[in-house]
């Protein structure tokens, strides 16, 4: 029996995209699925790459989940799909801009009612926060979240910052003097994430995903780095408190509030180069002493 899969995505460097069609090869290869693309494009476009006055102006829609408008779907939300995929990357430890608009379209909410999600996400390091919100919004519109999975920039946290700042600001994604790895998920990784489209290709198959999440997970699908989610639970409490406080001087844009949007920027070196170091370390010190917690945590983030 054929099956119609939709693929929902945003991306700006393509670095997604390339993931999603790693992931779908195994579908894609079987004659019996048709795969539906839908790629989120916001109206009007957000640069790339950024200029650093408008990178940091998106820090409050993405936190505070303020949509952007977008071009029209291709979907009317009627459409009966056996399996809907979103991909879709974290901006300031949340949805990107272009997804909250995605879950807050009455079309998509009729579309994901009923329905089995399997989320994907690239990601610099830090996700789980705003996975946490993508699994609200799935939650809310009825939809069934049956796996998630999870690809990462794996280089040490304060180097990958400088590598993706270039990337993002000058869009050079190469080695930098010898030290600064290359921007973004290691290759190696994109090629091998098409053993979970083996997965979910077996679980589509056969209608049947009440087991895709372990099997996902035992297959390394969501590896939850518990230090930097302790960063990310601070971070967040923070990004919403800087999101008001912009916020307070107008949208998207406004040149009103650019003051207040840099003093964010400059807040957030400090915290990434100077806080963030000291925290690691508190971390290692009393991992010994919590790792009933620590067991919690990962099964928590793991799960659907």
């Amino acid at each position: 029996m054929s099956k119609k899969v939709l693929v929902v995505y945003y991306t700006q460097t393509g670095q997604l995209l390339d993931i999603v069609n790693s992931i779908t090869a195994p579908l894609a290869a079987d004659s019996e699925v048709s795969l539906v693309f839908e790629e989120l494009k916001p109206k009007p476009p957000y640069p790339f790459p950024w200029s650093s006055d408008e990178f940091f102006q998106a820090m409050p829609e993405s936190v505070k989940g303020i949509p952007c408008e977008l071009e029209p779907l291709s979907f009317k939300g009627q459409e009966d799909f056996d399996l809907l995929i979103i991909a879709w990357q974290p901006w300031y430890l949340s949805p990107s801009i272009p997804i909250h608009a995605f879950f807050q379209d009455e079309k998509a909410k009729k579309l994901l009612a009923g329905k089995p999600v399997i989320t994907i996400v690239g990601s610099r390091n830090m996700w789980v926060m705003a996975q946490e919100k993508i699994k609200e919004y799935i939650r809310q519109a009825n939809g069934r979240l049956v796996g998630n999975i999870v690809l990462y920039d794996k280089a040490p946290n304060l180097l990958s910052v400088v590598s993706v700042i270039r990337w993002m600001f000058l869009g050079k994604k190469e080695r930098y003097l010898l030290v600064i790895p290359p921007a973004g998920i290691a290759q190696d990784d994109i090629a091998g994430s098409s053993k979970f489209g083996h997965l979910i290709h077996g679980a589509l198959q056969n209608g049947e995903f009440d087991n895709l999440r372990a099997e996902l997970v035992a297959a390394g699908a969501v590896d939850v780095k518990t230090n930097l989610v302790m960063i990310e639970k601070r971070g967040i409490i923070f990004f919403r408190l800087w999101a008001d406080f912009i916020l307070k001087k107008g949208a998207y844009g406004s040149g009103s509030r650019i003051g207040r949007v840099r003093l964010f920027k400059y807040y957030l070196l400090i915290v990434l180069y100077l806080v963030s170091p000291f925290a690691s370390i508190l971390y290692l010190l009393l991992k010994p002493f919590r790792s009933k917690a620590i067991k919690k945590q990962i099964s928590l983030y793991q799960s659907n």
